[in-house]
């Protein structure tokens, strides 16, 4: 139990690197181009199964208490 927390911490960070990276990559499917889109075609191959998961993730509205029930 004392490392649930910390479990808890690695997952949610591992979360936003992963939102960040495709959002990098692959922003230009919500709205926000950044890379060419050479090097993501090249990357879409290994994404396709996370991607349905990640636009929904990532185009759904958040909520104040959304964002602080984590912190608390």
């Amino acid at each position: 139990m004392t490392v649930h927390e910390l479990d808890l911490e690695v997952r949610k960070d591992k979360g936003h690197l992963n939102n960040l990276f495709m959002l990098i990559v692959f922003g230009d499917l919500v709205g926000l181009p950044i890379l060419p889109p050479f090097y993501a075609m090249r990357l879409l191959p290994h994404i396709i199964p996370h991607l349905d998961r990640w636009k929904k993730g990532i185009c759904r509205e958040r909520d104040i208490t959304d964002i602080l029930t984590g912190d608390l």
